[in-house]
């Protein structure tokens, strides 16, 4: 079962440069893990056990529950008063007529695929940063981070990166703007998933 979650562990890995802080990469790291994390635990019932079970008398199991899964289960709003067990054998569930309100719920055959596709939503304003970046911090840190540089050899490059910055001040708001773009773009999309998961799960 845990090489279902091998294909996940390539996001663990740590930069060894940062590009981006730490909220930015709770959206692309943690939240994406845990997305596809439970999207392919969601995909892998052979492992887990029954994704629905219906309970029937006359039919076999197995059948019943492949009805069930593909016709949708149904509540009935005005049975979730009641005792569960005495009232109603659930709240929601019980005998109906023609005049009941049925509710359906279709939602639970697309749980893996929208929590893969929330997945690559929190992943977008990464794959762009990534493009417009361009490696562009890597390749100012000039090996700064390495432990086997010598100490003049770190003045020197620390220098040529002070040079740098003062040749250059003021000339990459560009850059900027394009990191706050991505930033927004991870506030819009909490937001967006916040509103579309309230109408994908029927409010």
């Amino acid at each position: 079962m845990f090489d279902v979650f091998g294909s996940v562990k390539g996001l663990l890995k740590l930069d060894s440069v940062c590009i981006d802080n730490n909220v930015f990469r709770l959206h692309y790291k943690a939240t994406v893990i845990i997305l596809i994390a439970f999207s392919l635990l969601v995909t892998s019932r052979q492992y887990i056990g029954d994704p629905i079970d219906c309970i029937v008398d006359e039919i076999p199991l197995p059948v019943m529950d492949t009805y069930c899964w593909i016709y949708s289960t149904f509540t009935i709003p005005n049975r979730l008063g009641g005792r569960p067990g005495i009232d109603v054998a659930h709240p929601g569930v019980s005998s109906h007529n023609e005049n009941d309100e049925i509710k359906y719920h279709k939602y639970y055959q697309w749980v893996c695929f929208v929590l893969f596709f929330q997945a690559i939503l929190f992943y977008v304003p990464r794959y762009l940063w990534k493009a417009w970046e361009g490696g562009r911090i890597k390749m100012l840190v000039l090996d700064l981070n390495c432990p086997v540089v010598s100490e003049d050899c770190k003045a020197d490059r620390k220098k040529l990166l002070v040079d740098y910055f003062a040749t250059n001040l003021h000339t990459q708001n560009f850059y900027a703007i394009r990191f706050f773009i991505c930033e927004v773009l991870n506030f819009i999309n909490v937001v967006g998933q916040i509103y579309f998961m309230d109408f994908f799960l029927d409010g």
